[in-house]
């Protein structure tokens, strides 16, 4: 996609990230140096998995969600791999399935149920770049060294599809909810980085290629079903862009931009159901930050005025009830996940009468960013994109004026013909 982004009408379009503060992130992990582009950090409702620092061998932390602050070394570690972990991911609605790859270039199915792994996938000639699982957890697609982008049936192991381009060297991919479509994170032939969207079913060509700038880190996707948004961090930057994804051309537009002077390792995605709905939080990231050993929580928020329940950014989504127990699961039984309204865990904020007042916080916002609490750009390519984002801002701005100063004039050539109209004569 061009650097100069289009911007389009959105309920998303003011969505901003909002960091945690300190109380509230994870402190002291001994958070992996492994240099493998990964996340290294899975999610879901109750605990968040990190892969470790060790020696001999791949191991990963799980830890409760409530345990913030200091954690403490005693948590149980999970081995299995005979390299280092390089990647986890939970099965979505399956209770207790988790999926992770290792340098040993297999892929581990793992039912905690039992502790120990139930089926190793080996059809992977190279280092596992990336995992996703499909909405159901019946299908598994991967991203591999050799530059083949492969879907699994992930209980028996075996290739559904694959695809082998070389104008898109595919490093990253992700699901896209029940839209039967892949989106995929990579670099072009000119060392650009690039996404592209895949029909799930047929690897053969991609529905769209589109590139993104020219900076070397590569792209992590993260796609939310219920809102069809696309975020986009790249390894080692501090940003994160955002994007709508539609079902017809042009399929990706740009909303906006949250940026972090810390660069990102890896980032954790919360589900859903484990979101403050009260605030209008729509994502949330857990931010890896290696020099810190910190985990950072980062909440992507729609602002809204209104204090009731915001049921048009909240639809039925996916619940805390597990679709399939694992032997269910592992027997070749799917089923859709099953759905829940987030509206019981909302809780109407209440008005602080008593509390003392807060000073106001000065800003200076151009565009949607705040200018005193955003990082000024620090490349020019940086500076280059924020001016034409202004730009294009200032361009819609002038054709809103432009379309208003029509209507008055339509208006009062109407109210001038009321007055000469022969009844009011």
């Amino acid at each position: 996609m061009s650097w100069r982004p289009q911007y389009r009408s959105s309920k998303f379009r003011n969505v901003y990230g909002k960091v945690a503060n300190r109380e509230h992130c994870f402190d002291g992990i001994p958070i992996t140096k492994n240099v493998h582009d990964n996340h290294f950090c899975a999610v879901n409702a109750r605990f968040l998995a990190i892969v470790t620092e060790s020696a001999g061998g791949g191991s990963f932390l799980v830890i409760p969600l409530e345990q913030t602050g200091r954690i403490e070394p005693n948590y149980p570690k999970v081995c299995g791999h005979q390299g280092n972990v390089l990647d986890i991911k939970w099965n979505p609605f399956i209770d207790n399935i988790i999926a992770s790859c290792s340098e040993d270039t297999s892929v581990l199915i793992w039912n905690l149920d039992v502790g120990e792994p139930v089926k190793m996938i080996d059809c992977h000639l190279d280092v596992i770049l990336c995992m996703s699982f499909n909405t159901d957890g019946s299908l598994l697609t991967t991203t591999c060294k050799d530059k083949k982008l492969r879907v699994i049936e992930p209980r028996s192991g075996r290739v559904l599809q694959e695809a082998d381009r070389k104008n898109h060297r595919v490093n990253r991919v992700v699901f896209l909810g029940n839209m039967k479509r892949l989106l995929t994170t990579g670099v072009s032939r000119w060392n650009t980085r690039q996404i592209a969207l895949w029909d799930q079913e047929d690897l053969s060509m991609p529905l769209i290629e589109e590139e993104i700038d020219g900076l070397s880190g590569l792209l992590f996707p993260f796609y939310d079903a219920d809102t069809h948004m696309l975020y986009l961090a790249g390894k080692g930057d501090g940003n994160i862009r955002y994007y709508e994804i539609s079902s017809e051309k042009p399929f990706l537009s740009y909303l906006m931009e949250f940026r972090s002077p810390a660069p990102q390792k890896g980032l954790g995605v919360m589900p859903k159901h484990g979101l403050d709905v009260s605030a209008c939080e729509v994502f949330r990231f857990y931010k890896l930050v290696t020099l810190k050993g910190l985990i950072e929580p980062i909440s992507m928020i729609v602002p809204r005025r209104s204090d009731s329940y915001q049921e048009d950014i909240y639809p039925m989504t996916p619940g805390t009830e597990p679709a399939l127990t694992p032997d269910e699961w592992l027997g070749g039984i799917n089923r859709d996940p099953v759905l829940m309204s987030l509206k019981e865990g909302y809780k109407k904020s209440s008005k602080m009468v008593f509390k003392a007042p807060i000073k106001e916080k000065k800003s200076v916002v151009v565009n949607g960013i705040d200018l005193l609490e955003n990082v000024p750009p620090r490349t020019e390519n940086e500076l280059l994109r924020m001016f034409f984002r202004q730009q294009d801002e200032i361009r819609r701005l002038k054709e809103e004026l432009a379309q208003r100063d029509i209507r008055i004039r339509q208006l009062q050539l109407e109210l001038k013909n009321l007055r000469n109209s022969p009844k009011n004569c």
